[in-house]
Order: structure tokens, then sequence, then C-alpha cells
């Protein structure tokens, strides 16, 4: 009558294993990319940083591409779940608000807390992107579902006559993708040192105003 709680046991500890390696591999593999970039990163600085074997890295991820297509999903959403940014509770609260302003901050509050996570790493793949083709259509992709994010907040400010008159949907998000991109990010947090609050406030500040009706 044991043994199938035995061999839960045992799934259950082999699957916390695999995730713990995982986060490992993922730090090692973040801190290497964002130190050297992606093509001088290999799998092998990555396995002896995270402090696994060549062959668990290789079983985990087949090629450097995938584990940087791993690791910037994961940091990208914060979590292992299969979804989407445009799925997460969050985002489709943000546009779905019937309070203008209350949209555009919440969505400004996700997307600067997504940047902390993996605003590196995305211009990690921006960057790496001028010499790779795989690399250059993730982040062509990537670009297309954020703009996807901010047009779906931007049709339901056009809906509600919140936006400025002289703007359309389209030319509220374009305004949006522009101020919060991961190249103005690296800008202000990484290049000009301003903190994290501060960030967040001028973006929220900057859509806000550029956006909506006075």
């Amino acid at each position: 009558m044991s043994q199938p709680v035995k061999r839960t046991y045992r799934a259950d500890k082999r699957a916390r294993t695999a995730e713990a390696t995982r986060a490992a591999l993922r730090a090692a593999a973040t801190e290497l990319f964002v130190e050297s970039g992606y093509a001088a990163t290999t799998m092998r600085e990555v396995a002896r940083r995270a402090g696994v074997g060549e062959r668990t890295l290789y079983d985990a991820f087949p090629n450097k591409f995938e584990l940087f297509r791993h690791t910037i999903g994961v940091a990208t959403v914060g979590d292992e779940e299969p979804v989407a940014v445009l799925e997460r509770p969050e985002v489709l609260a943000a546009q779905s608000d019937t309070d203008a302003a209350a949209a555009i901050a919440g969505l400004v509050e996700y997307t600067a807390a997504l940047f902390e996570r993996a605003g590196d790493l995305i211009m990690v793949g921006i960057e790496a992107g001028a010499a790779d083709a795989a690399m250059r259509a993730g982040s062509d992709a990537a670009e297309a579902d954020t703009y996807q994010t901010w047009l779906g907040l931007t049709r339901n400010l056009f809906r509600a006559g919140a936006l400025r008159p002289e703007l359309d949907a389209e030319a509220a998000a374009d305004i949006f993708f522009a101020l919060a991109s991961p190249h103005v990010f690296r800008l202000l947090r990484r290049q000009r040192g301003w903190s994290a609050a501060r960030y967040r406030d001028w973006l929220t500040g900057s859509v806000t105003a550029q956006l909506l009706r006075a």
C-alpha cells in the first residue's frame, strides 16, 4: 500500500531537483549573457558557473539558442508557467480597466517589473540579432507581441474617448511602444542610474501626458 506514496515522493523530488538545476542554469546564463554578450558566451562557461556538468546542461538545453530562449522567456513572465504576457492577469486587467489613468499605471507597473527581470536580456537579444538570424527573429516576434499589448490598451482608451483628440489607437500605441522600450529602460536605469521607482513614475507620467486628454 505504501509503494505509490514512495513513487510519488521520488517523482516530486526529481521534479524539484530538475527545477533547481534549471534555475541555476538560468542564473548563470543570465549573468554571462549580460556580461559577455550572446555570441561570446559558451555552454561550457554556463555549466561551470552553474556548478553542473556540461552533459547536465545539454540534457536540459540542446544548444545555446534554446538556453537563451528559455532564460529570457522565464525572466519575461517571471515563472515557468506557459502563459504569455498578453494573457497574464495583470495585463488583461489593465487593458479592461475603465479608469484610463489607472489602466496606464497598471500596465506601466507590470512593464517596469518585467524590465527589472528581463530588460538586460532583451537588449542582449536585440544586439545579437545583428549577426544571428534566429536571435533577430526572436526579438522581432517579441517586439510584435509587445506592440499588441500596448494596442490592446489604446484601443480600449480610444473607444472610451480617453485619448487626446489627435490620436487614434495605433498612434497612441506607437507612443507607448517608444516610451516603454527596453532601450529607454537601459538608458535611464543602467546608464543614468535612475532608481526603479523613479523610472516607473517617469514612465507613468510620460505615457499619461502623451496619451490622455487633459
